[in-house]
């Protein structure tokens, strides 16, 4: 959020947009159970009707009689018992359909979806090849099409580049494809220059700029331009050309053996030194599956390096370039540099314009980086910006209806999506779609030429290779129903402006609300307890500290925030008892500048000799700065009721708790707070 201002956002739009969210969900109250019960009862039938007339003149293998048989009305009541246990239980589920649940990233799920992944379920689908999957696996493919129309990647098969996507089962698995991927991409021309050393009747390979490149040496090769590497199956195809069938295929069985893929890190690195030196830059707000990506693909944890972040916790570019010109001027090659729209923690956007610029400065000077997106969180948020042709709204039109959103930067971030290598996105995030649908979309299609395990059983080689999915991407077999409900939830609200924008914008405009709202809660809490906002939101997460007035303790402060969180997690008992949910998160001294740390404790009242690098006694909580973390993604969250919203009345709550904590005294020493998870960045 930009510096305080008057509103620009009308009522008139609010409300229009709310009653735009009235048919897309369930609802907080089951409001709209009856048109959900009816079209799944439709379509069960129909499904039903379907098995029937497949080869209707079969004698149906399950006997009318055998209804009756004791065996049979034996299993039906034990499965009744056991789902009648299975949803006692699931009633202690959290409550995320509800405005009063603003914890972690996710929300009620929209009707479409929801209702398109439990119809298809019915028919199993299996979107590993056509084979299993005929119908799926192609809306599998059209999904991730319609992702990288909303990201901005060309989808027109007769321009280069044309992208290409497909679903994973969450962010987590998005990240892993493309480092790996990346990695696959960056190590081919090293592979390729080795093998055509050993087949020297191959006509040169030129480059565009005229070097040859067998000629050229590793650090040469690590660093070709991505373009240029794309180029490079079908400039050796034409070399092949010269060949007989025996010999081209000898030299693609040397280029297999002499790939990564093939002799494994360590080996290639024997061959290769400077991979052994290959970096990855990431800012320490990066979710932590790319510290899990590097343990898991054997690049190992060290190759990660954390880059700083500015005073609005996005990454911070002169510590960047600084970064890059070091490694550049020392030799040491970059994997890839990832940049997050929509942090986990804070919701904020890196300058993925400035990024992309810096990339463009480096590869002139020969010094080649790759750049993927981390948009788990914050990809759907581009259908605010996207208009229903596919172009990118202007900032002004942007802005209307807005109060701060979106800056400037945050604007030109978006705006520059379409010069990433690849992204990720989260369909299950603001996509409002079950668990797990998550995606990862490639800027150019070109990539599948680098891939591909082939297994006789599954693929076809006469089948269209595109679509064997299984061939090309990390998982194997994978459900098809979550394609369906991406398909269908983006036929019925396509990703732009005018439809499940809608629903993106009032998440922005409740954060705004929220942000404008806590200063009366601080002053409210005056002389009591100081609230802060540590870093304006980007987005629709936003954090909280709050410290009792006078208290100077980093310890103290962090066991009265916790106290307090204790009545916003889940407690043991009945969900129903608990009035609102939060998440919460922490601040480690290495992921702030020491500048806005003394910011932030100072706003706080905080000493700074209290924030300790670490702690020997887990009580004693002073090797960080506890959160409250909202995530403000429901669509009813400014709903009025008896002339309050539902974040009017959590302040009040809030204001509440505090002062309960206060009056309890607990906090200001060592207690035996509710244990919490570490795991305080879900996705």
């Amino acid at each position: 959020m930009a510096a305080r201002k008057k509103p620009r956002r009308t009522k008139v739009a609010q409300e229009d947009d709310l009653a735009f969210a009235n048919p897309c969900f369930l609802g907080s109250n089951g409001e709209n159970s009856e048109p959900f019960e009816r079209i799944l009862l439709e379509f069960l039938r129909d499904h039903v009707y379907w098995r029937r007339n497949f080869h209707p003149e079969d004698p149906p293998p399950i006997p009318m009689f055998a209804a009756h048989d004791p065996g049979y009305m034996d299993f039906m009541d034990r499965m009744r018992t056991e789902l009648n246990t299975l949803t006692a239980s699931l009633k202690r589920s959290v409550p995320f359909f509800n405005p009063r649940y603003l914890g972690h990233m996710v929300s009620d799920t929209l009707l479409p979806g929801l209702l398109a992944q439990l119809i298809t379920t019915l028919y199993n689908p299996n979107n590993v090849s056509p084979e299993v999957a005929p119908v799926t696996l192609r809306l599998e493919l059209e999904v991730g099409l319609q992702l990288a129309r909303m990201l901005g990647f060309g989808t027109d098969p007769t321009k280069t580049p044309c992208a290409w996507g497909h679903l994973t089962s969450g962010g987590t698995l998005a990240n892993y494809e493309g480092l790996a991927y990346l990695r696959t991409l960056r190590c081919y021309p090293l592979a390729l220059r080795d093998a055509l050393h050993t087949a020297r009747q191959l006509p040169a390979l030129v480059l565009d700029d005229g070097r040859e490149l067998a000629d050229l040496d590793d650090w040469s090769l690590f660093n070709l331009p991505l373009p240029q590497v794309f180029e490079l199956p079908a400039r050796l195809a034409a070399a092949l050309q010269g060949l007989d069938a025996v010999e081209q295929r000898k030299f693609r069985q040397s280029l297999s053996q002499a790939r990564i893929e093939n002799l494994g890190p360590a080996t290639f690195a024997l061959r290769h030194p400077l991979w052994s030196q290959v970096r990855i830059l990431a800012p320490v707000t990066a979710h932590y599956s790319w510290h899990k990506a590097m343990r898991v693909l054997g690049l190992g944890g060290a190759q990660l390096q954390s880059l700083p972040v500015d005073a609005h916790m996005r990454l911070a570019l002169t510590a960047f370039r600084a970064r890059l010109e070091d490694l550049a001027a020392s030799k040491i090659p970059v994997l890839t540099t990832v940049a997050v729209l929509g942090t986990t923690e804070f919701g904020s956007i890196d300058p993925i314009h400035s990024v992309a610029e810096l990339r463009h400065a480096f590869r002139a000077r020969g010094f080649e980086f790759g750049l993927h997106v981390d948009a788990a969180w914050g990809g759907y948020l581009t259908s605010i910006f996207r208009e229903a042709d596919g172009s990118f709204a202007p900032h002004a039109g942007i802005r209307r209806g807005f109060s701060y959103f979106p800056s400037a930067t945050v604007y030109a971030s978006f705006s520059a999506l379409k010069e990433a290598d690849v992204v990720t996105v989260d369909p299950h995030k603001l996509g409002y779609l079950p668990f797990g649908v998550g995606g990862v979309v490639w800027r150019d299609r070109r990539v599948l030429q680098f891939l591909g395990e082939h297994a006789n059983y599954v693929f076809d080689e006469h089948t269209d290779s595109e679509a064997s999915l299984g061939q090309y991407i990390l998982e194997g077999s994978k459900p098809g129903a979550p394609a369906a409900a991406a398909w269908v939830t983006h036929r019925v609200l396509p990703p732009d402006r005018d439809n499940l924008g809608r629903l993106q914008r009032q998440t922005i405009r409740a954060t705004e609300y929220f942000y404008d709202r806590l200063p009366l809660l601080a002053a409210q809490l005056k002389a009591k307890a100081r609230l802060l906002v540590p870093f304006e939101p980007d987005t629709n997460l936003l954090c909280l500290a709050v410290n009792p007035e006078g208290n100077r303790s980093l310890a103290a402060m962090n066991r009265f925030a916790r106290r307090l969180y204790v009545h916003l997690g889940i407690a043991p008992g009945p969900v129903q008892m608990q009035d609102f949910f939060s998440s919460h998160t922490a601040i480690e001294r290495h992921m702030i500048a020491p500048r806005e740390l003394a910011r932030v404790l100072n706003a706080l009242g905080i000493d700074p000799a209290s924030f300790v690098d670490s702690v020997d006694d887990p009580q004693t909580q002073a090797d960080s700065l506890f959160l409250l973390r909202h995530t403000l993604m429901n669509p009813w969250l400014l709903q009025q009721v008896d002339g309050r919203n539902y974040l009017d009345r959590y302040c009040d709550y809030l204001e509440k708790l505090v002062l309960l904590e206060l009056g309890s005294g607990a906090w200001r020493a060592s207690g035996n707070e509710m244990p919490l998870s570490a795991a305080s960045r879900s996705r």
